[in-house]
């Protein structure tokens, strides 16, 4: 049985707006102090990337209607809100639990699903363009720091980021993306971390992985590092105690 998922204490409201007005006060630019920088991951932070499955496995309901009907009539249902982290635990609370069906279902799910023309499935977080734009309007450098891939992502991810209205394509708004698919998400944001002071000087930092989150608030001590509690990979480390927590970015 798998571990149950942590229970994280997020932030009251109040606590969330004073969170996000201090952050704001930190996005004024200053003269004579390096630019700030806020530092923003994307899927789980971002955008909810669950309806990208759900799409993929909506077209694999089409695929196997002839030979597998009834496990092609749960992919039609399938709702994003009730998918778990790992695509193989949703497939087997589908249905599909031998190994051939799982082997090809998950296929044909990877090859869709890190790919770009399937990220215009994925939906904003709650008020996160909103806030990445007041961060920009207040003279913040934004990084979009993610373990996407340049290769086969870069062009969909790009074109996600304008639809939504997230500041993209101007200056003050970087994209950073993996430079291979391989290289694990975790090693990528270890390197890329030290490197974030060559833009300015890092005043927040958003990610969905507590172990990213820890190591923003390890580089970054004078930052906020503020794991947002969407959906993680099981079996991460704790939070370090300086992390902050929240659900979204309203303010409700």
């Amino acid at each position: 049985m798998a571990a149950a998922r942590p229970v994280y204490a997020r932030l009251s409201a109040a606590h969330r707006r004073a969170l996000f007005d201090r952050i704001l006060g930190k996005c004024e630019r200053r003269w004579g102090g390096a630019p700030p920088v806020v530092v923003f991951d994307l899927d789980g932070t971002l955008f909810d990337n669950r309806p990208r499955t759900a799409a993929i496995f909506h077209e694999l309901a089409l695929e196997w209607e002839a030979a597998h009907p009834e496990v092609a009539a749960r992919l039609r249902g399938v709702d994003a809100a009730g998918l778990a982290y790992h695509v193989s635990d949703s497939l087997a609370r589908l249905g599909v639990t031998g190994q051939d069906m799982q082997d090809a279902a998950f296929a044909f799910w990877r090859a869709r699903f890190f790919a770009d023309a399937h990220l215009r499935h994925d939906v904003e977080v709650p008020g996160a363009a909103a806030f990445a734009r007041a961060c920009y309007d207040r003279g913040a450098t934004l990084v979009y720091l993610t373990g996407r891939d340049l290769p086969m992502m870069g062009v969909g991810t790009f074109a996600s980021l304008r639809d939504v209205g997230f500041p993209v394509g101007v200056v003050g708004a970087e994209l950073v993306l993996k430079p291979r698919f391989e290289m694990p998400d975790a090693e990528f944001k270890r390197y890329e971390a030290p490197r974030l002071a060559r833009i300015g000087a890092v005043v927040a930092a958003f990610d969905n992985e507590p172990e990213n989150c820890n190591v923003f608030a390890s580089h970054f001590p004078d930052a906020d590092a503020v794991f947002v509690d969407t959906q993680h990979l099981p079996g991460a480390p704790p939070l370090a105690a300086e992390v902050s927590i929240i659900g979204d970015f309203t303010e409700g």
